[in-house]
């Protein structure tokens, strides 16, 4: 293929990620941003500019009321920027991808497909499809591949993708699946980049901590559990979604408060969570700075920290034993407290943060005497996507 880049597209419910990358051995990347507050007041487009050396970030409001209004906006823009007219294919992060295992051409079949999963993660799958195909429309020439969130997770051992529930729903689909995928296969390539092959094959715990959040147990290179399970609303609580519920709580709520399915998953997937316990953010630095004066923003943090404490320790039981735990997304990569707290408690793991480490977010922040290294790496899913459109269709630089 003579053209020699690719667009990266990462939507989600309310924003959609964008990156240009040259290819090569390793992809370059270029242009990059994001469209936010899609469908809510305050809708914005920021980008780094390319042109500058110290990538000045950019950011202009958007009159886009709605999601397919954002979409049309955004391709308008980036069809007039340079090295538009450059691309050879189009890569999309897909959350839900059942089964699928690799990253696929996308096709009408797997279109079909995937409208089908829609009922299973109805925050995501609508957006990413709308950009599939506003793509398609406009440039119906231009390959476009689907890289799965869920693909990471098919190494998981079928007592963790078990659910216990009538063996007829299993044959459904109804498994637990995984998600921050991407994510978390970046994450490990970086572990070996940095750390070495030998270490990124011990017994690692990953977290992918932000808006969505989720943590992953690997040994040799391979899943072997994750916290997120049929949904991404599985798991530790999160910005606005609860996590792990017991299962009559979802029986009251429809009895009580005559809830329909509709309005049920809205309340899982927008209410819940830290905007749920704080009433009034899902920000975690919006709590950080008032839980010394508001005993909600106060709780709703410990609640993180104490879940997501309670995942390191169940998924060291998984892997018997820990080497590395790797703290990354919006809340692992810039919360320190977060990051200490969670940690506090876990010496008899061999976890021992150094705190002026753990204060300036370095690379390694335990301590030269922890059995246990903990990292901080900053997670680039857009890269991965990148990699893996090039490799499934052999792009030629030249």
């Amino acid at each position: 293929m003579a053209a020699n880049h690719l667009l990266v597209l990462n939507g989600g419910s309310s924003s959609i990620k964008f990156a240009l990358y040259e290819v090569g051995e390793v992809p370059r990347r270029g242009l990059a941003g994001r469209l936010v507050r899609i469908g809510l007041p305050g809708t914005r487009l920021t980008y780094a500019d390319p042109a500058t050396d110290d990538g000045q970030f950019i950011s202009s409001p958007v009159a886009a009321g709605t999601y397919p209004a954002a979409v049309a906006f955004l391709l308008d823009w980036l069809e007039q920027q340079p090295g538009f007219a450059a691309i050879g294919a189009v890569g999309h992060r897909v959350v839900h991808g059942m089964a699928h295992q690799q990253p696929e051409r996308i096709t009408p079949e797997l279109v079909a497909e995937l409208r089908s999963f829609v009922l299973v993660d109805p925050d995501h799958l609508p957006g990413e499809l709308a950009l599939i195909e506003a793509v398609q429309q406009r440039h119906p020439r231009l390959p476009q591949v689907a890289c799965f969130d869920t693909a990471f997770h098919s190494t998981m051992p079928r007592v963790a993708q078990q659910l216990p529930l009538p063996r007829r729903f299993e044959a459904q689909g109804l498994r637990r699946y995984g998600f921050h995928g991407l994510s978390y296969a970046y994450l490990l390539e970086e572990l070996g980049r940095l750390a070495g092959p030998a270490v990124a094959r011990g017994r690692v715990i990953l977290a992918h901590l932000g808006n969505g959040a989720s943590l992953a147990a690997v040994r040799d290179g391979q899943s072997l559990d994750t916290s997120m399970g049929f949904t991404p609303a599985a798991g530790l609580m999160m910005g606005t979604r609860p996590g792990d519920l017991d299962p009559g709580v979802l029986a009251y709520l429809m009895e009580s408060a005559q809830l329909t399915p509709k309005q049920l998953t809205h309340l899982l997937n927008h209410e819940c969570g830290l905007l749920g316990v704080s009433e009034t953010s899902s920000d975690m630095q919006d709590l950080l700075a008032r839980q010394a004066t508001d005993e909600r923003a106060a709780e709703a943090v410990e609640l993180f920290c104490y879940q997501a404490r309670k995942w390191v320790g169940s998924f060291a039981a998984v892997l018997g034993g820990l080497d590395a735990l790797v703290f990354s997304g919006g809340i692992g990569e810039h919360a320190a407290e977060v990051r200490a707290r969670i940690c506090q408690g876990l010496g008899f793991l061999g976890i021992e943060l150094d705190a002026a480490r753990n204060a300036a977010h370095a690379g390694v922040i335990s301590t030269a005497t922890g059995r246990v290294t903990v990292r901080v790496i900053p997670t680039d899913e857009e890269r991965l996507i990148a990699q893996q459109v090039s490799e499934l269709l052999a792009l030629n630089p030249a």
